[in-house]
């Protein structure tokens, strides 16, 4: 019970805190549901293994699998993946709005000391009726700001171009 407690914990702070994610989830507690889960507690490294599912408050991540580690200082960082067809997915309301962010991709890496999101590979993004997609997706959970390109990186040296779609705010007057 004491260890189960303990990766709670470590997992909460992982997924706490987009500055434009529902601020009342960092306060909520953490359920994850998987197969499996294997604790390094020397590494400190947690592994959660089949159909994982991370709920706290308002956010939900979904994967194959799900690896979290902190480091020194106490600073996590989780990378949720999935194997086949599927994709690692994520949907988070957004503070202060009904909308939710939702995000999709092969790999999605999340670091707590930074608040950036990573997804790469079929990468996908919405935020209300606006969308992103590209190979890499970067996510500045301080600014809401994105950087999308067609390569496995932040680089711009893919092959293909993003796409995006964006939405007016206000309807147009007639």
């Amino acid at each position: 019970m004491n260890a189960r407690l303990c990766l709670l914990a470590l997992t909460a702070s992982l997924w706490a805190g987009h500055a434009l994610a529902e601020r009342a989830d960092r306060n909520k507690p953490v359920n994850i549901e998987a197969d499996k889960v294997t604790v390094d507690e020397r590494k400190k490294v947690h592994l959660f293994e089949g159909k994982v599912v991370l709920t706290q408050g308002t956010l939900e991540i979904r994967g194959d699998t799900l690896t979290v580690t902190q480091d020194d200082e106490g600073f996590q960082k989780g990378v949720a993946t999935s194997q086949g067809d599927g994709l690692a997915r994520f949907k988070q309301k957004r503070d202060g709005s009904g909308d939710y962010v939702h995000g999709r991709a092969e790999r999605i890496e999340y670091d707590g000391r930074t608040q950036m999101t990573h997804l790469y590979v079929r990468a996908h993004v919405t935020s209300g009726k606006d969308e992103v997609q590209g190979e890499f997706i970067e996510y500045d959970g301080y600014t809401g700001q994105y950087v999308v390109t067609n390569s496995s990186s932040k680089s711009a040296n893919g092959s293909g171009r993003v796409r995006a779609v964006i939405q007016p705010k206000t309807p147009a007057p007639e």
